[in-house]
């Protein structure tokens, strides 16, 4: 592939990568790096590619190998989405509905980082990137039947977590409220 077909594929596929990368635990600011690490490998294997799987699949195979790469590397923290991606994600102007949804991906973020980075990696592909199941299989390098048990494990465990988080907040928002 020339480098000027490779440029398309970046510019058609850096958002995605960048907001999987974010989803699997990269803090905002590396994740422009990492994907840019992902863009490089991809470019220096794009020979390995067979086009067994589709290229956005592939992407987020190679995302999910420099995230986890990265938070084995245990260096960075976890940040929280700034104001500049809630407004990407087309927040409305209203400052109320503003604050909302910022609580919202703090929220999601949360329960996410509490997740296996396995069943993490399915869940957002599936729930949030739309993948397949075959897909999200070509992407990690993992039976169909693996993906299908990961989702539904990511499931029960977003929905116990996010119960979890609940009742930790509830009291402190009661407690906030009452001074």
């Amino acid at each position: 592939m020339p480098v000027s077909e490779f440029e398309g594929v970046y510019r058609t596929h850096f958002d995605a990568v960048w907001r999987t990368l974010r989803r699997l635990g990269v803090p905002e600011k590396d994740a422009t790096d990492a994907a840019q690490e992902v863009f490089l490998i991809a470019y220096r294997r794009l020979a390995e590619f067979e086009g067994r799987s589709s290229m956005k699949t592939w992407l987020f195979g190679i995302a999910f190998r420099v995230a986890s790469n990265r938070r084995n590397r245990g260096s960075q923290r976890r940040e929280v989405m700034d104001d500049a991606l809630v407004e990407a994600l087309g927040v409305a102007s209203n400052f109320e509905t503003e604050m909302e949804q910022r609580d919202l991906l703090r929220l999601l973020e949360r329960v996410l980082d509490r997740l296996p980075l396995e069943q993490r990696a399915v869940f957002t592909l599936y729930e949030m990137e739309g993948l397949t199941g075959d897909e999200i299989a070509a992407a990690l390098g993992v039976p169909a039947g693996t993906v299908r048990s990961r989702l539904r494990l990511a499931r029960e465990a977003f929905g116990a977590q996010a119960r979890s988080l609940r009742r930790e907040l509830v009291p402190q928002a009661l407690a906030g409220g009452a001074g």
